[in-house]
């Protein structure tokens, strides 16, 4: 699949979609910075009472467990409800699936409750949830996966969704098709919320461009290339984990002005007929 990243980042900052994230309290103000920084607009509504009302007027709606809660697990299934009823569509990060039952209950009635545009998990949580061994230690995925496009198209067809695997090589999947996506750079890993900062971006580039496996590859690659040229010094000299992550961000706000390898060169197929 062609995927014309310059293009998908325009569409976003002119149409700049509204993205309601119920995301976790970790890492609530990185996901809003980069929302904002691609050019989408952030809203953190989380309580019960209006989650529903503000996800309908939004383009784009964030699932993310990291600090999972009864209250949280109602409001994402409030919110995703509503976000289906009015057709937005839902990214859904189930963080730490596969360490605690908890944690795989919320995220199966996410999955098999709500219509999910995009699922988005590390290596260990996408194992974890096609019922294979997984090794999550807390919300970090530890173990080794080889097979990890052939597990993530299974994932896809279980839950009828487009499946974003990160880690080292990054997949993107489709219940008949597998990409890799050859982008980032080590020191992203030294960053507590790089991962539920991919869940933003996916979500923003969903609610501006409409098919799902597009945005799924573009949000992807994007990012991946923002944290390589934040580690190449682009945005400032990087000393350490947190001058990187200042730098990180610069590049997600001012990747349009870096020049970067075609994108076309970084996303391979791997798995199905080329389309």
């Amino acid at each position: 699949m062609t995927v014309d990243l310059e293009e998908a980042m325009d569409v976003v900052a002119t149409d700049s979609p509204l993205v309601n994230a119920v995301t976790n309290a970790v890492t609530v103000n990185d996901v809003a910075q980069v929302i904002l920084h691609w050019g989408g607009l952030p809203v953190m509504a989380d309580d019960e009472r209006e989650v529903g009302d503000m996800v309908a007027a939004s383009e784009a709606c964030l699932l993310n467990m990291g600090t999972v809660s009864e209250a949280g697990e109602s409001a994402m299934l409030a919110a995703g409800r509503a976000a289906n009823d009015a057709g937005v569509p839902v990214v859904v990060d189930p963080v730490g699936a596969g360490s605690t039952p908890t944690r795989d209950r919320v995220a199966t009635r996410l999955l098999t409750e709500l219509d999910v545009a995009i699922l988005k998990g590390n290596h260990g949580e996408i194992t974890s949830l096609t019922g294979d061994d997984a090794a999550v230690r807390g919300v970090e995925s530890v173990g080794e996966y080889r097979d990890i496009a052939t597990t993530a198209v299974a994932c896809a067809r279980e839950y009828d969704t487009v499946v974003v695997a990160s880690g080292e090589t990054d997949v993107v999947a489709t219940p008949e098709t597998a990409h890799e996506v050859s982008a980032g750079h080590p020191q992203m890993g030294t960053v507590v919320g790089t991962g539920c900062m991919l869940g933003g971006s996916l979500a923003t580039v969903a609610g501006a461009v409409e098919d799902p496996e597009r945005a799924a590859l573009a949000g992807t690659v994007g990012f991946g290339l923002a944290g390589e040229a934040a580690a190449a010094g682009e945005f400032g000299a990087v000393h350490g984990p947190a001058s990187y992550n200042v730098a990180f961000k610069d590049a997600v706000a001012g990747l349009r002005d870096v020049a970067t390898d075609p994108v076309d060169d970084r996303i391979e197929q791997v798995l199905g007929v080329e389309r």
